[in-house]
């Protein structure tokens, strides 16, 4: 029996110990200290963090026959989601304690949903994947419903639930299709024997199921009907999580199938993407204009998001890889941006409607400033990271063959500005409801601070980002 490098879990196991540190710490601190709990989170996902990058830097290894991997690839994800799970763990302190019971439980189903990313990342094999991606919606539906007290969080619960689970039923029939057909579920195994196996009708139905599955979990049109009562219903946090790191650890799990499992049939799916991608985009950004919800308003802004990325995934290629990466990072700052400063302002308004926004930028100019920026990136306007993500994956979809696609790309970003121009008309323009400047706390100082620097410097010199990017897409697709 070959020996297996166990170490190599170590960051998985650190941040799954870290959620039953939470758990005990929960246990025994009084009410009046719960707010060390927070900190907490974010000190020892920071923590992690820095282990994680320091002790995987450099390997490429497998664990298990390639079940498990530990790449570039696997290490810039799992970077990625530390990172927005700190982020989102410090903008939830407020919120946490103002609306919700049990911190202690919130933050530690927070963490374990970070453990089921960091698996996504580094699956190398579709039922793994698959696991992985069933610890991560376990506790985001558990997160979901945490407002206990609200109906809408209940209902929006309820329908993710349900949905959730019929996607994965989806997803593991088709998986058993394609086992089936092909023998194996191991992404470099199906790529060697995909060409030489007989192109059957039940491999097309397994493969197209697997996608039907991912489909689902991105909220990709026609897939999409949960995200808006979900994002409304949820907690804002977990609205934010959902937006940013969720999305972002679906892409990762679905990037690699494409790129180590299924690209050598590439020109059998490439269409069925297309369609999806233009769908996605338009009906998103469409439906998005008759929003007054903010919540609403920006999950269906996410669904058009997610048109672009299945564009950079239709062209699959080492830039379109690159492409997809880049504006998936960018589209994290971003909306962590957006969503801060709406979490910042439901805090002292309680409202989540455009306009409860009004006057914004009278009551607390900073963060109706960081709400702009996040904003005009999110449409994709020049010098703000929107901008440069966009130009990176239309130019390789374009490069690809899909020039349409990239075209359609550009004009739904035209339209989304619409939206977003009506956000910020609220905030600049319309008199406050209520006269009084709100007060601006340092954490809240700093980490706006530290998004919107973020925004502008990936948005103005990219380089160094694109360069790391292209190093860990390297490793599933040369």
């Amino acid at each position: 029996m070959p020996s297996v490098n166990w170490s190599l879990l170590w960051p998985e196991g650190l941040a799954t110990a870290l959620a039953f540190v939470i758990f005990l710490v929960d246990l025994f601190l009084p009410p009046a200290r719960k707010r060390a709990l927070p900190w907490l989170t974010a000190l020892g996902l920071g923590g992690v963090l820095a282990f994680t990058l320091v002790f995987l830097w450099g390997r490429q290894e497998t664990l298990f026959d390639g079940l498990y991997r530990v790449d570039a690839y696997a290490l810039l994800f799992k970077v990625v989601f530390l990172g927005v799970g700190l982020l989102v763990a410090l903008a939830s302190m407020e919120y946490v304690q103002k609306y919700l019971e049990h911190p202690g439980e919130y933050y530690a189903i927070l963490v374990l949903a970070v453990v089921g990313m960091m698996g996504m990342a580094s699956a190398g094999e579709l039922l793994t994947g698959i696991i992985a991606l069933e610890l991560e919606s376990f506790a985001l539906y558990v997160l979901v419903a945490y407002a206990r007290g609200d109906a809408k969080s209940n209902e929006a619960a309820m329908k993710f639930i349900l949905l959730g689970a019929f996607a994965s039923a989806l997803m593991l029939y088709g998986v058993s299709l394609v086992y089936g057909a092909v023998g194996t579920t191991f992404f470099a195994e199906m790529a060697q024997r995909l060409p030489q196996v007989e192109q059957t009708p039940v491999l097309a139905l397994g493969l197209g199921l697997v996608l039907v599955g991912f489909g689902f979990k991105l909220a990709a049109v026609p897939f999409h009907m949960w995200a808006p009562d979900v994002y409304e219903g949820a907690p804002l946090p977990v609205t934010a999580f959902i937006a940013v790191a969720s999305k972002a650890a679906v892409v990762a799990l679905l990037l690699r199938f494409l790129a180590e499992g299924v690209l050598p049939t590439q020109g059998q799916w490439e269409w069925v993407l297309a369609i999806l991608a233009a769908l996605t985009m338009t009906l998103g950004n469409l439906v998005a204009l008759a929003q007054r919800n903010l919540k609403r308003l920006l999950a269906y802004s996410s669904i058009g998001q997610v048109g672009y990325l299945l564009a950079g995934l239709t062209a699959l290629s080492p830039m379109a890889s690159t492409g997809v990466v880049y504006h998936l990072i960018g589209y994290a700052v971003t909306n962590l941006a957006a969503f801060g400063a709406l979490i910042f302002f439901y805090n002292r308004t309680q409202g989540d409607d455009i306009a409860s926004l009004a006057g914004a930028a009278q009551r607390e100019p900073f963060v109706a400033m960081a709400m702009a920026v996040a904003l005009f990136s999110l449409a994709g306007l020049p010098f703000f990271v929107g901008f440069s993500s966009k130009f990176y994956l239309f130019t390789a979809a374009a490069q690809g063959g899909w020039l349409w696609l990239a075209a359609l790309g550009v004009v739904n970003s035209v339209i989304s500005l619409y939206y977003y121009l009506v956000i910020i008309r609220q905030m600049y323009i319309e008199r406050p409801r209520e006269e009084g400047r709100f007060s601006l706390s340092p954490l809240w100082g700093a980490t706006l601070s530290l998004l919107v620097a973020g925004i502008c410097v990936l948005g103005v010199y990219p380089g160094p980002l694109v360069r790391v990017v292209e190093m860990a897409t390297q490793a599933i697709l040369p």
